[in-house]
């Protein structure tokens, strides 16, 4: 693997959460692997669950884990081709990526989209720079329009809670006081489409996600409807591509409760975290056996090892 910034850099998914899984079941196993190499996390927004699982995931390989706020620990970086620099940015990604290649073996990035220019957002330049100028690997710690790597964690979560072959799933929008990304789901659906899965995606109109991402899944606008016999259910706020960015819709009635979860099939409920309680869903439905959201947060440690280990692997 020469770089993780999307779910489509997985070839073989089934082969990928297999090997994910040995990972997760001996974790120390390889701590040989990471010996005398470096790992640095550039964090542009904050986080809580990808910074501490990543942290982890490079130590049980043995690695050395430089982390910094790029905001404000670092000069401002400039990202335009053919900018006169004569504003806040002090130093052009172009050597800084160059620069922090000389440090680290791999480098691990997060940055949020504007929501508010669709077109860059969907160039991911951020991460696509540090791609572009980077010596060496690149691994998405969320971008603009992807999280692959809670997608890959969501992925192992649903395989170890199944209990049927071809589980029903179902992506639900909730209610959120905030714009949010489309990346957790962007992520979610691609690699829901690449699991054996009924997948369903349910959401009120007007919050339709990018149709090159959803072609093919069938869409729901009746929640209830959705939710009739499902096996897993993962709820996520986003706000509007075709109005991009703008919250169109905060309707609570669909803030997920009792009331939607007894039309499924003893649903697991998943979230990737931080959520809105009574918000996005109810303290029953939260505080319950039905959530699976802290096995799903703990398999975020074993998502990012692997992809590192493969990584590494390619290093050799």
């Amino acid at each position: 693997m020469k770089k993780y910034t999307s779910v489509d850099d997985i070839n073989d998914l089934i082969e990928f959460l297999q090997f994910t899984k040995e990972i997760k079941n001996n974790p120390l196993g390889n701590k040989q692997l990471g010996k005398d190499k470096t790992i640095g996390l550039l964090f542009f927004n904050p986080s809580l669950r990808t910074r501490l699982s990543t942290q982890k995931a490079a130590q049980n390989l043995g690695m050395d884990c430089m982390v910094m706020n790029l905001n404000s620990d670092s000069w401002t970086l400039e990202f335009e081709d053919g900018a006169v620099m004569d504003g806040s940015a002090s130093e052009h990604v172009k050597e800084a990526a160059g620069v922090i290649s000389q440090y680290c073996d791999i480098i691990a990035i997060r940055s949020f989209p504007t929501l508010t220019d669709k077109e860059k957002d969907e160039a991911e330049t951020v991460i696509s720079s540090f791609v572009k100028f980077a010596s060496v690997p690149i691994i998405s710690l969320e971008g603009a329009v992807e999280h692959p790597l809670q997608a890959l964690a969501d992925a192992l979560t649903i395989e170890e809670y199944k209990t049927t072959q071809r589980p029903k799933v179902v992506l639900s929008w909730a209610p959120h006081p905030k714009a949010l990304p489309q990346s957790v789901p962007n992520s979610f659906v691609k690699i829901m489409k690449k699991m054996e899965v009924d997948f369903v995606i349910t959401h009120p109109e007007g919050y339709e996600l990018n149709p090159k991402v959803t072609e093919g899944v069938k869409i729901e606008y009746d929640q209830e409807e959705a939710f009739k016999n499902a096996d897993f259910i993962y709820a996520k706020n986003w706000s509007s591509y075709t109005d991009y960015g703008k919250v169109v819709n905060k309707d609570p009635n669909w803030t997920i409760g009792k009331r939607q979860m007894d039309l499924t099939d003893n649903a697991r409920f998943m979230h990737c975290l931080p959520v809105r309680r009574n918000m996005i869903v109810t303290d029953e439905i939260l505080d319950s056996d039905a959530s699976i959201v802290i096995p799903e947060a703990h398999n975020r440690v074993y998502s990012a090892q692997a992809v590192i280990t493969k990584i590494l692997e390619g290093l050799k």
